[in-house]
């Protein structure tokens, strides 16, 4: 047998590694279900009033494959909370998740961020981390459909 050699060496181009790991899996994975139809979706909200270019307010990223989803990151800004942003980009990326042919999301969120609004959305939980950080809980959350 022959011996390989290699080593373990730390990245500096972190999103260009992870990216080719994820192409990686993405392939092992779908030649094991036999769907070949993974996308990526992101939406934003800018702030048209403002000058600055750097003007995103709210987002939302996930994928789709195989019939099933999941949001990635939601992000509202702390100054546009509480005025229905979140709610509309979790809307319209279900809308998009449908049209994609899924039947199934899956999210997670820390109990400092925005589990209950999940909740009020249709989510339920499926499981939750305790002490995942020191004191707080990671809720992993499901919901399904058609």
């Amino acid at each position: 047998m022959n011996k390989i050699n290699f080593k373990v060496e730390s990245v500096e181009n972190q999103s260009e590694v992870i990216r080719f790991l994820d192409d990686m899996i993405y392939e092992y994975n779908s030649k094991r279900i036999g769907k070949h139809d993974g996308q990526l979706f992101t939406r934003i909200i800018r702030n048209n009033n403002n000058n600055n270019n750097n003007n995103i307010i709210a987002g939302i990223t996930g994928w789709t494959w195989a019939g099933i989803s999941e949001i990635t990151i939601l992000w509202v800004n702390e100054d546009y909370r509480g005025k229905g942003l979140g709610k509309k980009l979790l809307s319209v990326a279900e809308d998009e998740i449908i049209n994609r042919g899924c039947s199934t999301i899956f999210l997670r969120s820390y109990s400092f961020q925005a589990p209950i609004f999940y909740l009020k959305n249709g989510y339920e939980i499926i499981y939750i981390l305790d002490e995942f950080p020191n004191g707080f809980k990671h809720y992993n959350l499901i919901k399904k459909i058609t």
